[in-house]
Protein backbone atom coordinates (compact mmCIF):
# COMPACT_ATOMS: atom_id res chain seq x y z
CA UNK A 1 0.00 0.00 0.00
CA UNK A 2 1.18 3.52 -0.72
CA UNK A 3 0.96 6.22 1.96
CA UNK A 4 -2.11 7.54 0.14
CA UNK A 5 -3.75 4.09 0.21
CA UNK A 6 -3.05 3.85 3.94
CA UNK A 7 -4.41 7.33 4.64
CA UNK A 8 -7.57 6.71 2.61
CA UNK A 9 -8.21 3.36 4.29
CA UNK A 10 -7.71 4.96 7.70
CA UNK A 11 -10.05 7.82 6.77
CA UNK A 12 -12.75 5.44 5.51
CA UNK A 13 -12.53 3.47 8.76
CA UNK A 14 -12.81 6.36 11.22
CA UNK A 15 -15.43 8.24 9.22
CA UNK A 16 -17.34 4.95 9.03
CA UNK A 17 -17.21 4.83 12.85
CA UNK A 18 -15.01 1.72 12.89
CA UNK A 19 -12.35 2.92 15.31
CA UNK A 20 -10.87 -0.55 15.76
CA UNK A 21 -10.18 -0.76 12.03
CA UNK A 22 -8.86 2.83 11.98
CA UNK A 23 -6.44 2.09 14.81
CA UNK A 24 -4.92 -0.76 12.78
CA UNK A 25 -3.45 1.90 10.45
CA UNK A 26 -1.76 3.85 13.26
CA UNK A 27 1.63 3.23 14.83
CA UNK A 28 1.47 2.67 18.58
CA UNK A 29 3.67 5.70 19.12
CA UNK A 30 1.81 8.00 16.69
CA UNK A 31 2.25 11.72 17.23
CA UNK A 32 -0.57 14.05 16.20
CA UNK A 33 -0.27 17.80 16.10
CA UNK A 34 -3.80 19.21 16.30
CA UNK A 35 -5.28 22.64 17.05
CA UNK A 36 -5.60 21.73 20.74
CA UNK A 37 -1.95 20.62 20.97
CA UNK A 38 0.21 17.54 20.63
CA UNK A 39 -1.27 14.08 21.17
CA UNK A 40 1.13 11.20 21.71
CA UNK A 41 0.39 7.50 21.47
CA UNK A 42 -2.40 5.47 19.92
CA UNK A 43 -4.58 5.36 23.05
CA UNK A 44 -4.50 9.14 23.47
CA UNK A 45 -5.17 9.61 19.75
CA UNK A 46 -8.18 7.31 19.90
CA UNK A 47 -9.54 9.21 22.90
CA UNK A 48 -9.16 12.43 20.87
CA UNK A 49 -10.75 11.09 17.67
CA UNK A 50 -13.51 8.79 18.90
CA UNK A 51 -16.05 11.36 20.20
CA UNK A 52 -15.86 13.30 16.94
CA UNK A 53 -15.98 10.19 14.75
CA UNK A 54 -19.03 8.88 16.58
CA UNK A 55 -20.84 12.21 16.08
CA UNK A 56 -20.49 12.22 12.29
CA UNK A 57 -23.56 12.21 10.09
CA UNK A 58 -21.69 12.56 6.80
CA UNK A 59 -18.34 13.11 5.10
CA UNK A 60 -17.12 14.24 1.71
CA UNK A 61 -13.59 13.86 0.39
CA UNK A 62 -12.46 17.09 -1.26
CA UNK A 63 -8.95 16.08 -2.35
CA UNK A 64 -6.31 13.45 -1.64
CA UNK A 65 -2.67 13.39 -2.71
CA UNK A 66 0.40 11.39 -1.74
CA UNK A 67 4.04 10.67 -2.37
CA UNK A 68 6.39 7.95 -1.11
CA UNK A 69 6.28 9.09 2.55
CA UNK A 70 3.23 11.29 3.08
CA UNK A 71 -0.41 11.73 2.16
CA UNK A 72 -2.59 14.81 2.35
CA UNK A 73 -6.36 14.57 2.71
CA UNK A 74 -8.83 17.43 2.72
CA UNK A 75 -12.43 16.65 3.53
CA UNK A 76 -15.65 18.05 4.88
CA UNK A 77 -17.61 16.49 7.73
CA UNK A 78 -21.11 16.97 9.05
CA UNK A 79 -22.51 16.25 12.49
CA UNK A 80 -25.64 17.07 14.46
CA UNK A 81 -23.76 20.04 15.92
CA UNK A 82 -22.16 21.47 12.74
CA UNK A 83 -23.42 21.03 9.18
CA UNK A 84 -19.99 21.71 7.63
CA UNK A 85 -16.65 21.22 9.32
CA UNK A 86 -13.79 21.03 6.82
CA UNK A 87 -10.56 19.43 7.91
CA UNK A 88 -7.20 18.40 6.55
CA UNK A 89 -4.62 15.85 7.58
CA UNK A 90 -1.07 15.46 6.39
CA UNK A 91 0.13 12.05 7.53
CA UNK A 92 3.55 10.45 7.46
CA UNK A 93 3.53 6.70 6.83
CA UNK A 94 6.36 4.27 7.63
CA UNK A 95 6.13 0.50 7.39
CA UNK A 96 2.48 0.78 6.38
CA UNK A 97 1.48 2.67 9.53
CA UNK A 98 0.72 6.32 10.16
CA UNK A 99 3.44 7.62 12.46
CA UNK A 100 2.62 11.33 12.43
CA UNK A 101 -0.48 13.36 11.66
CA UNK A 102 -0.73 17.10 11.23
CA UNK A 103 -4.47 17.56 11.72
CA UNK A 104 -6.04 20.94 10.97
CA UNK A 105 -9.62 22.04 11.39
CA UNK A 106 -11.48 25.23 12.17
CA UNK A 107 -12.72 25.18 15.76
CA UNK A 108 -14.87 28.31 15.34
CA UNK A 109 -17.98 26.60 13.88
CA UNK A 110 -18.05 24.24 16.87
CA UNK A 111 -17.61 27.11 19.31
CA UNK A 112 -20.40 29.11 17.69
CA UNK A 113 -22.76 26.11 17.59
CA UNK A 114 -22.18 25.36 21.28
CA UNK A 115 -22.64 29.02 22.24
CA UNK A 116 -25.95 29.15 20.35
CA UNK A 117 -27.39 26.22 22.32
Amino acid sequence: MTPLDTALAYHRAWTGKDLDAAMAYLAGDIVCDAPAGRIEGAAAYRAFLEPFAMSLTGTEMIAAFGDTERAMLMYDTASALVASAPGAECVTVAGGLITHSRFLFDRLPFHLARAAR
